[in-house]
């Protein structure tokens, strides 16, 4: 009788004990679910079976942003289930988290190993090896493909390595495979813009970009390329709206000023550009021969004969050897001077200085043309 009684109360505080673990493991389970992963990891860390929790806690810890902590318990579930695929690949992806490129790697192999099928796996490894610099990267992206077509990530990864190889056929064939299963995927459309864009086809990269700001997609890179094609297509307004977009990512950006000054010249707006070349010019610390000359022009274009000469004398100043500023000052001379011969001798004083020039034809053109008209006026 009283060794039943012992039986029996061993039978209720081991009840008891098991209800206790079961109701901790239920509320760590219930605050890892909503969201509250610090107190879940306090109650899981309380529950004697660790080869139960291990797994939920290195979770928990990767979630609170704790990756120390949570390579280590995936370490430990390893340890208890080292036959469980799911804990080595969540394992590897932390260990690729934490730029521990060449463990993921290996780990990523050994489940290769055990799975030739899974494309996660050889998408994984190629991730790992492209941060390693490792060339190889590629053909495991490719093997992804041939398991998954429709993986999304893997197809963006080779279109952009055809990219980069100007391997432009190729990168039509992924980007229109992988927009078969996903037509929206604004990385592939922004790829096949790009594509088409090194090859100067800027009508067909136009349309893609479109798309992307169809899709909501608005970026510095986005704005310029399109103002760029739109630019080459000899739309200017257009090319002038996104360039203007362009500069509200980097207002001070002097390439997009200067070509925004460029292209109010195209639209003979001389005021703005004459604007934007000069802010252009201002923001540079760099030789502005270029700048100065662009801006000699729209000057000139707006008779400012004789600020169009200061500019260029400023851009002869930062390059002497530039053939086009020191032409532009006879030219700019022969519209500002009156006399004759003092714009006859501007050309000659260039012929002089650049016997070879290409510009020496026109120079020659335009100083046969100033006798015959000195020649007429003396007769008269």
């Amino acid at each position: 009788m009283f060794r039943t009684r012992i039986v029996f109360v061993c039978i209720v505080i081991f009840t008891i004990k098991v209800g206790a673990q079961t109701s901790i493991l239920n509320a760590a389970d219930s605050l890892y679910v909503q969201g509250n992963y610090t107190k879940a990891i306090a109650h899981y860390k309380l529950y004697e079976n660790p080869q139960e929790v291990s797994y939920k806690i290195a979770q928990a810890y990767q979630a609170i942003g704790n990756y120390q902590e949570a390579l280590n318990y995936y370490k430990k579930s390893i340890q208890y289930n080292p036959d469980n695929q799911l804990v080595k690949y969540d394992y590897a992806k932390s260990l690729y988290k934490t730029k521990r490129f060449n463990e993921a790697s290996v780990l990523y192999k050994a489940l290769i190993e055990t799975d030739k099928t899974n494309p996660n796996y050889y998408y994984h490894l190629g991730l790992s090896l492209e941060q390693l610099r490792d060339s190889t990267a590629i053909h495991f992206y490719k093997k992804t493909f041939q398991i998954d077509t429709t993986h999304q990530k893997t197809t963006f990864k080779i279109a952009k390595y055809m990219l980069k190889k100007r391997k432009h056929d190729s990168v039509d064939y992924y980007v229109d495979i992988g927009l078969k299963s996903y037509d929206t995927n604004v990385e592939l459309i922004s790829i096949q813009a790009q594509s088409y864009y090194w090859q100067e086809y800027y009508r067909k990269s136009r349309m893609w970009f479109e798309k992307l700001v169809d899709l909501n997609e608005s970026s510095q890179f986005i704005h310029e390329k399109l103002s760029q094609c739109y630019a080459k297509t000899y739309e200017y307004k257009k090319a002038i709206e996104h360039c203007i977009i362009a500069l509200n990512y980097e207002p001070q950006n002097t390439t997009n000023i200067y070509l925004l000054g460029h292209m109010y010249h195209q639209i003979e707006d001389f005021k703005n550009a004459e604007k934007f070349i000069k802010m252009a010019i201002e923001l540079q610390d760099i030789p502005l021969d270029s700048e100065y000359t662009k801006l000699a022009t729209i000057l000139n274009r707006q008779k400012k004969h004789n600020e169009a000469l200061a500019a260029l004398n400023i851009a002869i100043k930062e390059n002497p050897k530039n053939e086009s500023a020191h032409f532009f000052i006879a030219l700019t001379k022969d519209k500002f001077y009156k006399d004759i011969d003092s714009r006859v001798e501007a050309y000659e004083k260039f012929k002089e200085q650049f016997p070879k020039s290409p510009y020496s034809f026109m120079a020659d053109k335009r100083i046969s043309e100033l006798k015959t008209e000195k020649f007429r006026q003396v007769e008269d």
